[in-house]
């Protein structure tokens, strides 16, 4: 804003325009697996030690489970039985399903 003449405020409005975009997927997509392996790590980790540091990722495909990245954390966890826990819980838990058996060899953690 500023004055002119001392009576009339003239104000000037910046007109912003911004592109919103989001992702959207289905049950049962892999993104879906995916997010919920991450954050059952990162539950984990917290539980165990809340001073944990997480920035982990999760990449699924076939009978293949990877979670990576950075962890930091006083805790000693079993990071293959919170994948396998995570994934049974989801439903996969038979040869039928796509990722094979929770508990075979076939899914690698």
């Amino acid at each position: 804003s500023f004055h002119i003449l001392n009576q009339i405020t003239v104000t000037m409005v910046e007109v912003r325009s911004f592109l919103f975009s989001s992702e959207s997927v289905n049950e049962g997509h892999p993104d879906k697996l995916c997010d919920q392996v991450s954050d059952a790590v990162l539950d984990a980790c917290l539980a165990a030690d809340p001073l944990s540091k997480v920035a982990c990722e999760t990449a699924t495909k076939d009978n293949m489970v990877m979670v990576f990245g950075e962890i930091s954390t006083a805790a000693n966890l079993d990071y293959e039985k919170i994948v396998r826990d995570q994934v049974r819980e989801i439903g996969f838990s038979s040869f039928v399903d796509d990722l094979s058996s929770v508990d075979s060899k076939g899914l690698s953690c």
